[in-house]
């Protein structure tokens, strides 16, 4: 079952959607229906950062206050090699 959708789009977004239709030699509607596709697609998708989340914070440095002090201990260590 297909649903109709009215949408009000700015003159300068219209104008883009009938180049692009033009150009692709499709009708808008099919235009606009694949960028809402891919669109929700990325949108949907997991961003990276969920992907590693539970791994934030679970690294031990044994530097109790390296979040707070980190340019600090990086200067110090930079001066103690170079």
């Amino acid at each position: 079952m297909q649903c109709q959708l009215t949408v009000r789009l700015p003159a300068d977004l219209a104008e883009r959607l009938e180049r692009a239709a033009q150009r692709l030699r499709r009708k808008r509607s099919e235009v606009v229906r694949l960028a809402l596709e891919q669109f929700l697609a990325v949108e949907l998708e997991e961003r990276p950062i969920e992907r590693v989340r539970d791994l934030l914070g679970q690294i031990e440095s044994g530097v109790p206050d390296l979040g707070q002090r980190h340019r600090e201990y990086l200067l110090r260590r930079l001066r103690h090699e170079g």
